[in-house]
């Protein structure tokens, strides 16, 4: 039977393209062709936002496509902040800071769902300010270390801004999670 493409699968195509997208800009970043990484780096931030707006704009919203953008945008994020991590240019403790956060994130969600009620999870807005903050950080990080050196102070902030956030966002879902739970099982 021939797959048939409609133009409300759109959204999933473009996000499909951006997972895509990750090997060759994790690529570029372990190689430090900054300049290409962050254009590669851009794209898939314009593609995340564009597949975003037509599902939302024209309702071509999808089950697969509320699983794969997330996924899309995790690990870009994540390998870019793995990158940066190897290559020295963020600090060790916040890559694991990071990666332990959506650990516990990922972990209780899955708890939840299999061990409390099916879990309809919704981001929360300190979540959402953390991944601007990450995104930010790496754009900025490889800005920095490609192309035009920024000031270390500028660096030093949105590293501990974005450890506050990180930090913060992780407790705020285990807080939630478990008010939930707690309320569900009594």
């Amino acid at each position: 039977m021939p797959l048939l493409l409609k133009t409300r699968h759109i959204p999933n195509i473009i996000t499909g393209l951006r997972i895509l997208l990750v090997a060759p800009f994790l690529w570029t970043l372990l190689r430090e062709q900054y300049d290409l990484a962050l254009i590669l780096f851009v794209i898939a931030g314009v593609s995340d936002a564009l597949d975003g707006f037509l599902a939302k704009y024209f309702g071509w919203t999808s089950e697969i496509g509320g699983i794969l953008d997330p996924i899309a945008d995790k690990l870009l994020l994540m390998s870019a902040i793995l990158a940066l991590g190897w290559l020295n240019e963020l600090p060790t403790w916040l890559v694991a800071l990071v990666i332990l956060r959506d650990l516990i994130i990922v972990g209780g969600a899955i708890s939840y769902h299999f061990l409390i009620e099916r879990l309809a999870a919704t981001p929360l807005m300190i979540s959402k300010f953390n991944t601007l903050l990450q995104l930010i950080l790496v754009c900025t990080v490889i800005i920095h270390y490609g192309m035009v050196a920024l000031p270390n102070g500028l660096l030093n902030a949105l590293i501990y801004l974005t450890t506050l956030t990180t930090l913060w966002s992780g407790i705020a879902y285990v807080w939630q999670w478990s008010e939930r739970a707690h309320a569900r099982v009594r």
